[in-house]
């Protein structure tokens, strides 16, 4: 419940980062990648949320001899959130739980990237645009990647 008060909150403030194509919302992070998805976890699991999983897509490069630079992708979600959108459609389930990528770009600033809950999942059948869940999944990205981010 806590979380959901502190969501509602920060949904105003989520318009700090717009969303660009596909949803994607994207943010200029303040430290490298690993010292950023580092604080991510203990942001998250501060909160109480589940850390599902953890993908370091540089070192996963690395292993057939490329390189696509420091990458990871962290995988993470609360059940009490994201069960009431896999009831509304069960096709949620493809994109959930949430994810953020954080990586370094091109000029070698290290970035985090999620896609908006609403662009996301509202195109699906049984998901409202309205739905609560998809006000607090917002509010939540924006709240714990805001933790992290040169805002």
């Amino acid at each position: 419940m806590k979380l959901l008060a502190t969501a509602a909150v920060i949904v105003a403030m989520a318009g700090a980062a717009m969303a660009g194509d596909n949803g994607i919302v994207r943010k200029e992070a303040t430290g490298g990648v690993t010292e950023t998805v580092d604080a991510l976890v203990a942001t998250l699991e501060g909160a109480g949320l589940t850390i599902f999983a953890r993908v370091d897509h540089g070192a996963g490069a690395k292993s057939v001899g490329e390189d696509v630079g420091a990458s990871q992708l962290l995988i993470f979600g609360s059940p009490k959130v994201g069960t009431p959108a896999i009831k509304d459609d069960p096709v949620s389930g493809l994109y959930l739980p949430l994810k953020v990528l954080v990586y370094q770009d091109g000029t070698g600033k290290t970035m985090i990237a999620y896609q908006d809950p609403t662009e996301m999942l509202s195109p699906l059948g049984g998901v409202s645009e309205d739905a609560p869940y998809l006000k607090v999944m917002t509010g939540a990205l924006a709240k714990f990647t805001g933790t992290v981010a040169a805002e």
